[in-house]
């Protein structure tokens, strides 16, 4: 019997081959997505300067949230990034899933990220 193969595994493949292509800028950041089974993150970074410029998440104590790892959190983890990324003067982005499928939290997130004033 074979076994299948990892799920993370599979997706940090899935990401590498991405990220081939996606490149954040000072003028255009990276918009990562990072999702765990109880969180999910969002990070704007700029991979010239290897910094982070903004970041939200759904433990941050600004969200009042009854639960964190659904749908709700991620569309409030969305619009908070989307506010910060303004704050500092951004308003395009480069989008990278981090290897998820775009579905479910994710497009949730990046729906409330567009909503809010992010365009990519």
């Amino acid at each position: 019997m074979i076994a299948k193969p990892d799920k993370n595994v599979v997706r940090k493949k899935r990401h590498a081959r991405v990220r081939k292509s996606v490149f954040g800028t000072e003028e255009r950041p990276r918009l990562n997505v990072y999702r765990s089974n109880k969180h999910i993150y969002a990070q704007l970074i700029d991979d010239v300067a290897g910094s982070t410029v903004a970041s939200a998440s759904s433990n941050d104590n600004e969200l009042n949230l009854e639960a964190t790892g659904n749908v709700e959190a991620a569309k409030q983890v969305g619009e908070m990034v989307a506010k910060r990324a303004g704050d500092k003067g951004y308003k395009i982005v480069v989008f990278d899933r981090g290897g998820y499928l775009y579905h479910g939290r994710v497009k949730a997130l990046a729906d409330a990220a567009r909503e809010n004033g992010l365009v990519f």
